[in-house]
């Protein structure tokens, strides 16, 4: 399913991204940033029902001025110690900023995100581009839209969901701003099963793809493999 995943995002369409049975096992949304509309965010919030966060590429992240916020917050002790991500032991979290765009009234709203959203992605477009950029003159932080930025050398360093989305772009030849968001279980109350996650994908037409399939072809991509 990997050759759909990556025609998919790179359409616009929402791909199912499951990570790994050994990691968060959960299915996430994912978006090309650039695309998403009030829709959009309804469909994750309501479908979803994670948080809806948009992961952008360590190197646009550098660019403008993006922070881990491990970095921030372990500055003022109030930060989780290295080891504490139960998932993931070897890494901190992705966590960067939390965003509104300028031109947001409460930033909550299916239109105020999606407008944080898409301006987001045309920042780490520019960014990467070399063209200007001032990330401070449209956001205003703390806002709505959770900031995610991906590792540095991204599934080679980290394999979560926000490098998985990331390399997914790369892959696709987008502008590497994916939107992403958890897919979880009204009944039980923990992450939606991937069985069921699939069930959705199909139901809606959707492309359901694991994180194995992603890092796969990732490492197939790799000079001299």
């Amino acid at each position: 399913m990997i050759d759909a995943a990556i025609k998919a995002l790179a359409k616009g369409e929402f791909v199912l991204l499951y990570d790994f049975d050994n990691r968060e096992r959960e299915t996430d949304f994912a978006i090309r940033s650039d695309v998403v509309t009030p829709a959009h965010i309804r469909q994750m919030r309501k479908d979803g029902g994670g948080l809806i966060c948009t992961a952008v590429h360590p190197e646009a992240a550098k660019r403008l001025g993006l922070p881990f916020a491990h970095d921030v917050l372990r500055a003022c002790s109030l930060v989780e110690k290295d080891g504490e991500v139960p998932y993931d032991p070897k890494n901190h979290s992705s966590f960067s900023l939390w965003v509104n765009h300028r031109e947001t009234y409460t930033g909550i709203t299916d239109r105020d995100r999606a407008l944080t959203v898409t301006a987001i992605a045309d920042e780490v477009r520019k960014s990467l581009n070399g063209g200007g950029h001032d990330f401070a003159a449209h956001f205003r932080t703390p806002g709505h839209m959770a900031l995610l930025r991906a590792a540095d050398r991204l599934l080679d360093e980290r394999r979560g969901q926000t490098e998985l989305s990331i390399a997914l772009a790369g892959m696709a030849g987008i502008t590497p701003a994916v939107t992403i968001c958890e897919m979880l279980d009204d009944e039980t109350g923990l992450a939606l099963s991937k069985e069921d996650a699939a069930n959705y994908a199909r139901e809606h037409g959707l492309v359901f793809v694991e994180g194995q399939e992603v890092l796969d072809r990732w490492e197939s991509r790799r000079p001299g493999v």
